[in-house]
C-alpha cells in the first residue's frame, strides 16, 4: 500500500486490473466513490467501483484495498458480489468530476477539472487532497491549450453543483481504450445528463458503435437529444440493420424527419429496410456484406475479409454476384467460405468457387426458419436475395440472436448475473458484510 503522504491520480487507476491474495484478477476499476463534506474539507474515499465478469459492477471498500502501486489494486481478498448501488450521498470520481467547471476562490476565474488526486493519511484513511486543473474550460479538440495548475482541494469550490454543459473530454480520455460495448456499459450507468455531455462528446462513428451496443431504451434517449443534422449522421454511421431498429423505435414523425436529413442514398437504403417486417429475413439483414464479381480473385477476397470493420459473422464469407456489386446487386451466384478462400492459391477467382448448393434466403423468410436454416447448415450468415436472384443483404447470427432474446435481454442478463452471485454473496461471514457497510 502506498505510504501515508503518497499521491495517486484517480484517472490512472482507470481499467487497472484488481486480484485477490492468491494472484487471480477479480476484475477492473472503473471508477472511485466519495464523499463530499462541508466546509471545504477534502472529500473521504469511500472505495473503489470494480467491473466484474459479465460487466457487472461492484462495491470495493477501501478498508479492503491493500495495495496501490505497480499499477494494480491488491485486496484482501473478501469481496462483496453484489452489484454496486449509488447512494444520493456519494459522488463518482471519473463520471461527475472530470471535466466539471469549478472557480479558483482566490483569483475567482473558472477553470476545469483534469484529474484529482487522492492520499491516505495518518489514520489509514484515503482523502482527495488535489485538483489538477486547466484554466478556462476544455475543448475536446484543444486539450493541449491553457495553463494546468495543481491546486489544494480547499482553493477550488463548486463540486457540489450540478452543472450545466460540464463536457466530456477527460472523462472519454480516461476510457478511450475501451471497446464499444464496454464503453455503452459505462454510459449506461451514467446518470442521463452525463450521458448526454458523453455522447455529445464522442467522435460521430465512436458514437454510432457504441449506440449500437446499448438497450433500445438508451439509444432513444440519446439520439432523441441531438441535434437533428447530427442524429442523422449517427444513423449513417451505424450498421444499416441497427439504424433501421433504431428508427423503427423511433415516432415516426420523428423517423420520418431524421430520414429526410440523411444522405438519399442512405435514406433509400433506411427505408427499403423498413419495409420488411422486423421479424423477417429482409428486416434482419444488413445491406453491407462482403460481394465480389466472379472474375476477382482470392487474394482479392481475403484482402476485403481482412479489413478491420468486417464484423467476424460477415467475414465468414463472399457472395460472387455479377455486377452491380452494391446491394441489391446483379444476379447472385453463389456464396464462398472464407475457409476456402484459404485452401485456395491466390490467384484463383471466386467464380470458380462458389457454393451453389443451398438455397439463399427470400426476404419474407420468418424468424423461426432463418434461426432453423443456420442451425441446420451451420452457418453464420446467409444470403438474402429477392425474386430476380438480386443479392439483398445477408442476415447474421448476431442479429437473429438478439430478436430471439426478449427485448430487455441487456438488463435481463444483468439479473441473471445477480442470480448466480448472490448464491456466494450469501455466503459472506458477519464480520464481511459489516466492512462491506451493508451494500
Amino acid at each position: 500500500m502506498a505510504g501515508p503522504g503518497s499521491r495517486v491520480y484517480i484517472s490512472h487507476l482507470s481499467g487497472v486490473a484488481v486480484f485477490d491474495p492468491n494472484g487471480d484478477q477479480v476484475g477492473r476499476v472503473r471508477d472511485v466513490v466519495v464523499s463530499l463534506r462541508i466546509g471545504g474539507r477534502p472529500p473521504r474515499v469511500l472505495g473503489l467501483v470494480v467491473e466484474v465478469i459479465g460487466r457487472r459492477r461492484i462495491f470495493l471498500p477501501m478498508t479492503r484495498v491493500t495495495s496501490l502501486e505497480s499499477g494494480q489494486v491488491l485486496t484482501t481478498g473478501v469481496i462483496n458480489m453484489r452489484r454496486f448501488e449509488q447512494r444520493p450521498s456519494e459522488t463518482l470520481v471519473l463520471a461527475e468530476l472530470l471535466d466539471l467547471t469549478v472557480t479558483r476562490v482566490k483569483t475567482r476565474d473558472e477553470v476545469t477539472v483534469l484529474d484529482v488526486a487522492m492520499v491516505q493519511t495518518r489514520v489509514r484513511e484515503w482523502e482527495i487532497a488535489k485538483v489538477f486543473v486547466q484554466v478556462g474550460k476544455v475543448s475536446r479538440l484543444r486539450r493541449s491549450r491553457g495553463e494546468t495548475l495543481l491546486l489544494d482541494w480547499s482553493a477550488v469550490t463548486g463540486f457540489s453543483l450540478a452543472e450545466e454543459g460540464q463536457g466530456a473530454a477527460n472523462l472519454l480520455a480516461t476510457f478511450e481504450q475501451l471497446r464499444p460495448a464496454d464503453l455503452a456499459n459505462v454510459m449506461h450507468h451514467l446518470s442521463a445528463k452525463r450521458r448526454a455531455e458523453v455522447a455529445a462528446a464522442l467522435d460521430d462513428d465512436r458514437l454510432a458503435d457504441v449506440l449500437e451496443e446499448l438497450p433500445e431504451d438508451d439509444q432513444v434517449e440519446i439520439i432523441g437529444k441531438l441535434k437533428e443534422e447530427r442524429a442523422a449522421d449517427i444513423l449513417e454511421a451505424m450498421d444499416p440493420d441497427d439504424a433501421a431498429d433504431l428508427l423503427n423505435e423511433l415516432p415516426e414523425e420523428d423517423a420520418e424527419r431524421l430520414l429526410r436529413l440523411m444522405e438519399p442514398e442512405d435514406a433509400a437504403e433506411m427505408r427499403r429496410l423498413l419495409s420488411y417486417e422486423e421479424d423477417t429475413a429482409g428486416g434482419l439483414m444488413t445491406t453491407e456484406p462482403i460481394v465480389l464479381e466472379p472474375d476477382a480473385t482470392v487474394a482479392e477476397a481475403l484482402a476485403r475479409v481482412r479489413v478491420r470493420d468486417n464484423k467476424p459473422a460477415l467475414a465468414a464469407q463472399v457472395y460472387v454476384c455479377r455486377a452491380p456489386s452494391e446491394t441489391p446487386t446483379g444476379k447472385y451466384l453463389g456464396t464462398v467460405h472464407f475457409q476456402r478462400l484459404l485452401r485456395e492459391p491466390p490467384f484463383v477467382l471466386v467464380g470458380s468457387l462458389v457454393d451453389d448448393d443451398l438455397d439463399p434466403l427470400p426476404p419474407d423468410t420468418p424468424l423461426p426458419l432463418i434461426t432453423s436454416y443456420l442451425a441446420t447448415y451451420n452457418l453464420v450468415a446467409a444470403p438474402v436475395v429477392d425474386e430476380g436472384d438480386h443479392l439483398l443483404g445477408a442476415v447474421t447470427v448476431d442479429d437473429v440472436l438478439d430478436h430471439l432474446l426478449p427485448d430487455d435481454w441487456r438488463e435481463a442478463s444483468l439479473h441473471l448475473l445477480d442470480e448466480h452471485t448472490d448464491e456466494h454473496a450469501a455466503r459472506l461471514t458477519a464480520e464481511e458484510s459489516e466492512v462491506s457497510g451493508g451494500r
